[in-house]
C-alpha cells in the first residue's frame, strides 16, 4: 500500500486525540461532581434509572437477534405477522400501564419488533447468500 504509512500515523493521531477528549471529559465530570456538592457536603444521589434502562434495552436488543434468526428458519418471512403483533401487543401496553420503566421497556420491546420485520427479510436474503443454513424440512 502506497499510503499505509501516513494511514497508521493518522490512526495513532486520532486514538491520542480520542484518549485526550476522554481525559477532559472525565476531568470535567469530576469537577463538575466536586461543585455540585449540597451545603452539608453531601453529594447527591445517583440515578440509575438511565443505566437499567439501558442495560434492559441492551438485553432486549440482544434478545431479539436470535429470535428472528429462529422465526426466520422454523416459520420464514411469514413470521413477520408475529412481530408486527407483538410490537402492537407491547406499543398499547405502553400506553396503557402506569409504571413509567416498564412502559419505557414495553416501548423498547415495541420498536424492537418492529424492527425485526425488516430484519425477517434480510435474514432470507441472509440465508439465500449462504451465511446462515435454510431449514431443509420447510417448503420454499
Amino acid at each position: 500500500m502506497l499510503f499505509s504509512g501516513s494511514l497508521r500515523k493518522n490512526r495513532c493521531l486520532l486514538r491520542k486525540k480520542c484518549a485526550l477528549l476522554l481525559f477532559f471529559l472525565f476531568f470535567l465530570c469530576v469537577n463538575v461532581n466536586l461543585a455540585v456538592k449540597n451545603i452539608d457536603n453531601r453529594f447527591m444521589e445517583l440515578n440509575y434509572l438511565g443505566i437499567l434502562i439501558g442495560v434492559a434495552t441492551f438485553l432486549v436488543i440482544g434478545l431479539f437477534h436470535p429470535l428472528v434468526i429462529k422465526a426466520e428458519y422454523y416459520i420464514g418471512v411469514k413470521s413477520w405477522w408475529l412481530f408486527l403483533f407483538a410490537g402492537l401487543v407491547a406499543a398499547g401496553g405502553s400506553l396503557l400501564v402506569e409504571n413509567l420503566i416498564i412502559s419505557i421497556l414495553l416501548g423498547v420491546v415495541a420498536f424492537s419488533s418492529f424492527w425485526s420485520i425488516g430484519e425477517v427479510f434480510e435474514q432470507k436474503k441472509r440465508v439465500e447468500k449462504g451465511w446462515f443454513p435454510a431449514n431443509p424440512k420447510r417448503k420454499k
